[in-house]
Formats: structure tokens, sequence, C-alpha cells
């Protein structure tokens, strides 16, 4: 309290005493109380002014600008999640389309391979078929040569030892009595070398 009452009579003193501020004293004129008045008039009118200029001109296009630039930004912000929910919902098509695809594509697969497998037993059936049959011609082609072997065969031994005699004896052998002689041999030894 004593602090205020000390710089209130200090201040109140500047208004009593115009000589201790007078410019003949060689102090500063702008503490001179008879300029006082002046300088609070041209105070007041140069604040008034600079706060007619911010207040109506300068401050409203900063708000302006501060506000187009808040909605701005509150735009981008808005188109960027917009983007990110349309970039994460043709990412989940993408990934609905790939797993689509690789179900379609196994299911190709396992088509083709049952048909693949399908086609190779049909050719496999057929081919066995064949097999078989021409087994069973061979088979019978070899059955009817060995039993025709043996009548060729004793027929080339006739006429291979009647020429043989002949050659050896000079004279001719009578084809009978060598048949009589292949076919008695054949009778004892023949199951050798035919299995009969």
């Amino acid at each position: 309290m004593v602090k205020k009452i000390y710089f209130q009579s200090i201040f109140f003193s500047f208004f009593f005493i115009k000589e201790a501020f007078a410019a003949e004293s060689g102090g500063m004129p702008q503490l001179n109380p008879e300029f006082w008045v002046s300088q609070i008039f041209w105070l007041i009118l140069t604040f008034g002014v600079m706060y007619l200029v911010l207040s109506k001109i300068i401050l409203p296009k900063i708000s302006n600008n501060l506000e187009s630039r808040k909605s701005q930004i509150l735009e981008n912000i808005e188109a960027a999640e917009k983007q990110r929910e349309d970039g994460d919902a043709k990412l989940k098509e993408y990934d609905e389309i790939i797993s689509e695809s690789k179900l379609e594509a196994n299911s190709i697969f396992n088509q083709a391979r049952e048909k693949a497998l399908k086609d190779i037993g049909a050719k496999r059936e057929v081919l066995d078929k064949q097999i078989d049959d021409e087994i069973s011609e061979a088979e019978k082609e070899i059955d009817a040569l060995r039993k025709n072997a043996p009548d060729k065969i004793n027929k080339i031994a006739i006429e291979t030892s009647s020429e043989l005699l002949q050659k050896l004896i000079g004279a001719e052998v009578n084809n009978s009595s060598i048949s009589a002689i292949v076919d008695d041999l054949y009778k004892r030894n023949g199951d050798k070398y035919y299995g009969n």
C-alpha cells in the first residue's frame, strides 16, 4: 500500500510541477505538462487509427486467410481420407479378384488333370487291348508254327538227307525209306526238341 501511494504521488507531481520539465530548463519537452493534452490527443488518434486499420482491414484478411487455410486443410484431410477408403476398397476388391482367380485356376487345373488322367486311362486301355490282341495273335501264330514245324522240319530233313545221300553214294535213294527213318527218329526224340 505504501508503494502504491508513493508511485501515485510521483505521478501526480508531474502534473503540478511544470518548471521541472520545461524545455528552457534543459529537460525533455515531451514530459512538459503543457504538451500532455496534445500528446494524449495524438496518441489516442494514432492508436485509434491503427486500431481501426488493424481491426477492420488487416485482421479480417488474416482471419479470412486462416479460415480459408483451415477449410482447405480440412478439405484435404477429407479428400485424403476418402482416397484412403477408396484405396482400401480397391485393395480388398483386388484381393478378392486374386483369390477368385486362384480358386478358378485351381479348378481349371484339377479339371484338366482329371481329363488328362481319363484320356491316359482310356488310351492305356486301348493300348493294352491292342497289345493283348497282338500277343494273342502272335501266340496263335506261334502255336500254328509249332504245330506245323515238325512236318516242315521232317520234310526239310527228308529232302536234305536225300540230297546228302545222293551226293555221298551217287545213287538215288527212295524218299519213303528216308521218310520212315526220320519219322522213327522224330517219334523217339521229338519230345525233347518240340516240347510235345
